[in-house]
């Protein structure tokens, strides 16, 4: 018996008459779908490889070196934002320390691609360093494409527990030495701000490569404390030091009180009754509050720009990085790009007067 293949069983029915028309109308709607959904997959792959970062690597820049605070931020943006930029980037975190952070400001100024495939985690300093005329910046914070700010965490002047000093009081009674580790750093400028507006005796001991080397500095019995570091970064990197009761907080700095820390004054609340005072007091605290500001370069387009916007106002909404960050005891309490860039300007607004009276506290500790 001769045995058919089944294209040539096929090949026979389709020249049938009846065959023929019955394979038509039930292939028919077959082949229409195939066809649509070719056209789909077509049109996706396409915008998947037209999307403005499909195949590119983002980088992190952040100014510190691994291990604090502001790595801690980075690595976890790093770990999500990709997911909401169109063409899913690879996002990968880049450690450029030194200068006080302006390694990696100046980096971004003057030598980062324009496209915006590098983002820098920036010093939160650097707003106060331009309104007092003392800023390395190649350019202005202006410049800059400001993305948003992950969190608006108080900074607070700890002391280790061996030390003498237990509260402001006592920082106004004698010598308290703070380390430091730029003279461009928060830590430098903090205790110098509240030398002019408190008359507290700080004495900034400099040169530290980052946190984690200042909190070495403080178990040593080298420095009594640390000058300035933000509640939330000590939330995450010093946890077990928390719990025992190890650190000492003095003073606080920022427009609201950390709800952790009901009994540590705010600066704002200590410059009371002195007009002159009370003016650096909110100045300084405004301009702190922005405590760990993402930025792209100067010159981006600003189509990417208000691409990287969305992706980071959803990154930071999103309930997988919240719950990644609740786990690393890293408080997420956002601001807009817009709303950076609103603040920055009153930033630079301030009283020449007030600036002034600051800027001699700063020179003054540097010297």
């Amino acid at each position: 018996m001769l045995e058919w293949s089944c294209d040539v069983w096929l090949s026979y029915c389709l020249r049938r008459g009846p065959a023929r028309r019955f394979f038509r109308i039930v292939s028919a709607p077959i082949l229409v779908g195939l066809a649509v959904a070719g056209v789909v997959l077509s049109t996706e792959t396409a915008r998947a490889q037209t999307a403005p970062f499909a195949g590119k690597t983002i980088t992190l820049v952040v100014h510190t070196p691994p291990g604090g605070g502001y790595d801690a931020y980075a690595r976890l943006l790093s770990r999500h934002l990709g997911r909401f930029l169109e063409g899913n980037p690879h996002v990968i975190v880049s450690n450029r320390s030194g200068a006080g952070g302006y390694v990696a400001a100046n980096y971004a100024a003057s030598v980062a691609p324009r496209d915006g495939t590098v983002l820098v985690l920036m010093q939160q300093s650097t707003l106060l360093d331009e309104a007092m005329g003392t800023s390395p910046l190649r350019t202005s914070v202006r410049e800059f494409n400001w993305i948003g700010n992950i969190t608006q965490s108080n900074n607070v002047v700890a002391m280790w527990h061996t030390s003498p000093i237990k509260t402001i009081g006592d920082a106004l009674k004698r010598d308290t030495l703070v380390g430091a580790s730029g003279a461009n750093s928060t830590a430098a400028q903090v205790p110098a701000y509240l030398n002019a507006i408190l008359g507290t005796r700080f004495k900034v001991v400099r040169g530290y490569e980052g946190g984690a080397a200042i909190d070495i500095a403080m178990q040593r019995g080298e420095v009594d404390g640390r000058g300035s570091n933000t509640w939330a970064s000590y939330k995450s990197t010093n946890a077990a030091n928390l719990r025992e009761g190890k650190l000492h907080f003095l003073v606080q700095v920022g427009v609201r009180r950390e709800p952790d820390l009901p009994n540590v004054p705010l600066l704002t609340d200590l410059a009371k009754g002195d007009p002159m005072k009370e003016q650096a007091a909110r100045f300084v605290s405004l301009a702190l509050s922005i405590s760990r500001p993402l930025a792209a370069p100067p010159g981006v387009p600003l189509e990417r720009v208000a691409l990287l916007r969305r992706a980071f106002d959803a990154t930071v909404q999103d309930p997988q990085l919240l719950d990644e960050a609740n786990k690393l005891s890293l408080e997420v309490e956002p601001m807009t790009g817009e709303e950076v860039q609103t603040g920055i300007g009153q930033i630079l607004a301030a009283p020449r007067e007030v600036i002034e009276r600051l800027r001699v506290a700063v020179s003054a500790t540097n010297n």
